[in-house]
C-alpha cells in the first residue's frame, strides 16, 4: 500500500516519490499546506473508495495516519 500511496501523493504534492515514508509528516516534512492536504483527501477517497470525514482529519498527519485510517475502513 506505501508504494501506490507514494505514487498518488507525489502527484498531488510535487515531491519526490523516495522522500514518503509512513514517519512522513504531510505538513513538515513534504511541504502541504491545508488546500494540498484537502485535495490529497478527495483523491485519497477516488482512489480507494472511501469517505474520510473532516473529523477524523485532524489525527491524519503523517502517511502512516492515513494507511492506518484506510487499513481501519478494510482498505488493503
Amino acid at each position: 500500500m506505501l508504494e501506490k500511496m507514494q505514487e498518488l501523493i507525489a502527484d498531488q504534492l510535487s515531491v519526490d516519490a523516495d522522500s514518503i515514508t509512513e514517519s512522513a509528516s504531510f505538513k513538515d516534512d513534504l511541504g502541504a499546506d491545508s488546500l494540498d492536504l484537502y485535495e490529497l483527501i478527495m483523491a485519497l477517497e477516488d482512489e480507494y473508495g472511501v469517505e474520510i470525514p473532516t473529523d477524523d482529519l485532524e489525527s491524519i498527519n503523517t502517511v502512516g495516519d492515513v494507511i492506518e485510517f484506510l487499513k481501519s475502513k478494510g482498505v488493503e
